[in-house]
């Protein structure tokens, strides 16, 4: 929806008004339809914003509110603003706009940071207050909404990119050793609160956390889904649903039609596959205006097909959607890898990213909000990494998972990387280790699934949907992480979502909805052959970055390991199937862009 930032100071000296603008100035993407700064003594907050819910200048951030002391500035939309408006109006509270910031607004004087308990959607927010001089911020449950900060003794800034915070050139850059060694182990993810980089961090997910005038913080972390049959909760006990097929597509259902609120049009990613078509089926049901959906594809290379027209097509057919095919030639795609790395937060591996990117430039010039299927593998088990976790001993998870997950294990690290950046033992696996270690989480797969969509699936699939569609003021909404059918389906048994070969809960719940053959069709992806199979100008880009004087003076990678890598570009896989050295070349093309 927006682009948010802000800086407060604990020395007692004013805020840099000059600092927040230009992160509000390179948030301009985000938000390309208005900008406002609020300063005021030790703080100052900055806005981009892009029109959905009351286009009016009255929605206009910053938002502030003399009466209760309060400034907030929002990125977001929280789906069930009406109803909280109701219940606040009936509390006595007066609005001046039909915005969701301004119930963000009311909700936190309210409720003070319990607010984010009553609010069903995706935001990062920041509050401040006038007489306590606290700033609280703000995450959404899965993490939809990115917040990046940067904080020294006498300042703490934040930012919904982390370029934004760059631009100010008061960063340390020192890449860290750690955060380097998540990237390379888990495909680009860099689990919060560390980025890549030692200066910058980010507000995990499902966090508030308050920042004090004297710098101390506190961070509650105040949601966290079971994945487990005993206690409290739907489905928890064994007794409660019987039908699991008919509960999901309930809590589906819902989720869909919460994320049609808007006050422009929304529209549909359409990739052919299950999820997206059963986003479809669902929004068709309701009748009303044609839906507009939207597919990409690209050139074969390597043998491998670029695209999956024939199944969106057939979805687009069957519910009579208004469909546009977007055909990416080969003389598009490479300019746009480079484009498409410069609207990164963070290094972000996965081909898609350029296809998001792509598609989202195109689908920007028709619609401003779209609903997108990102997520359905990681809460019901699609993967094919799931199936080897069934029979797994809880007390074995860890290593089964790590197994089959972790791109390389640590010792080949240490043939990858230049010793000084080699971060001492293994921390990759220290810290799935501590996660499948934590309470809860009843089998291996359940573990395997906790992980999954707390920490990979936010930093992977929903960092880099968000990112490449907000690039071109593009807001996506993602209704499998609606954050009551993420606990329905961490309820579910295993057995449930692995019958059928993966998402077998789902699938049966699209039975009749969605046409057979989507259904059981052989599982797709989203293709960029010219990445995973690098030749011509895409290897020349590849050797260019990987040779070029900055990354020699970086040294982070072993020559003679680079040297075999692209004198054999394409045989070297990750334990997940990616492009080895696209993963290398991919971290090198992003810290040459930053100017880092």
């Amino acid at each position: 929806m927006c682009g948010i930032a802000g800086e407060i100071r604990f020395d007692q000296t004013a805020a840099s008004i000059d600092a927040v603008t230009t992160m509000t100035a390179a948030l301009h993407r985000r938000g390309p339809e208005g900008w406002g700064i609020h300063a005021g003594g030790r703080s100052a907050l900055g806005h981009r914003r892009l029109k959905i819910i009351d286009l009016s200048d009255r929605a206009a951030q910053p938002m502030v509110d003399p009466e209760l002391g309060l400034t907030v500035v929002f990125n977001g939309c929280l789906y069930n603003y009406r109803e909280l408006r109701r219940e606040l109006r009936a509390a006595g509270y007066r609005f001046f706009s039909d915005s969701d910031s301004e119930v963000l607004l009311k909700a936190y004087h309210r409720w003070g940071p319990r607010c984010v308990e009553h609010f069903q959607g995706m935001f990062a927010f920041a509050v401040l207050e006038r007489e306590s001089g606290r700033l609280v911020l703000g995450r959404d449950r899965l993490g939809i909404k990115p917040l990046y900060l940067t904080q020294n003794a006498s300042r703490l800034r934040f930012a919904s990119t982390l370029p934004a915070l760059l631009a100010t050139g008061e960063v340390d850059t020192t890449i860290d050793p750690v955060g380097l060694h998540h990237y390379l182990s888990f495909h680009s993810v860099v689990p919060a609160p560390r980025t890549i980089l030692a200066g910058v961090e980010k507000l995990p997910p499902a966090t508030v956390r308050t920042v004090h005038p004297d710098g101390r913080r506190q961070d509650w972390q105040y949601w966290q889904p079971m994945f487990s049959r005993s206690g409290p909760g739907p489905g928890r006990d064994g007794r409660e649903i019987t039908d699991w097929p008919g509960a999901v597509l309930a809590a589906l259902r819902l989720a869909v039609a919460r994320r049609m609120v808007a006050d422009v049009p929304v529209g549909i990613l359409l990739s052919g596959g299950l999820d997206s078509s059963l986003v479809v089926a669902l929004l068709a049901e309701g009748g009303g205006s044609r839906l507009r959906t939207f597919s990409v594809g690209f050139e074969a290379a390597g043998g491998e097909s670029g695209d999956e027209f024939g199944y969106s097509d057939q979805v687009a057919a069957h519910f009579g959607t208004e469909h546009q095919k977007i055909m990416i030639n080969s003389d598009r795609l490479l300019p746009a890898v480079d484009a498409a790395i410069d609207a990164m937060s963070e290094p972000m591996v996965s081909h898609d990213c350029v296809a998001f990117y792509l598609l989202s430039e195109e689908v920007s010039r028709s619609v401003t909000v779209v609903q997108s299927g990102q997520g359905a593998d990681e809460i019901f088990a699609g993967y094919d990494w799931y199936p080897p976790l069934a029979n797994v001993p809880r007390e074995q998870a860890a290593a089964a998972y790590s197994a089959v997950f972790i791109d390389r294990p640590h010792a080949e690290l240490a043939e990858l990387l230049e010793p000084e950046w080699l971060a001492e033992s293994d921390p990759s696996r220290a810290f799935v280790d501590a996660h499948f270690g934590a309470p809860g989480a009843d089998t291996a797969l359940d573990a395997a699934l906790r992980l999954d969509t707390t920490v990979m699936l936010v930093d992977d699939p929903v960092k880099r949907v968000d990112t490449m569609t907000m690039a071109w003021g593009l807001e996506a909404r993602v209704p499998f992480l609606d954050h009551e059918l993420v606990e329905l389906a961490a309820a579910c048994p295993p057995g449930r979502k692995l019958a059928a070969g993966g998402k077998g809960v789902l699938k049966a719940a699209s039975r009749g909805v969605v046409p057979d053959t989507i259904i059981d069709r052989r599982k797709g992806y989203f293709p960029v052959p010219a990445i995973r199979h690098l030749s011509g100008p895409f290897l020349d880009r590849v050797r260019e970055a990987v040779t070029d004087p900055v990354a020699k003076d970086r040294g982070l990678f072993r020559p003679d390991r680079l040297a075999r890598m692209l004198a054999d570009p394409n045989t070297e896989r990750t334990t997940l199937g990616s492009n080895a050295l696209w993963q290398v070349a991919l971290l090198e093309m992003w810290l040459q862009g930053r100017g880092i």
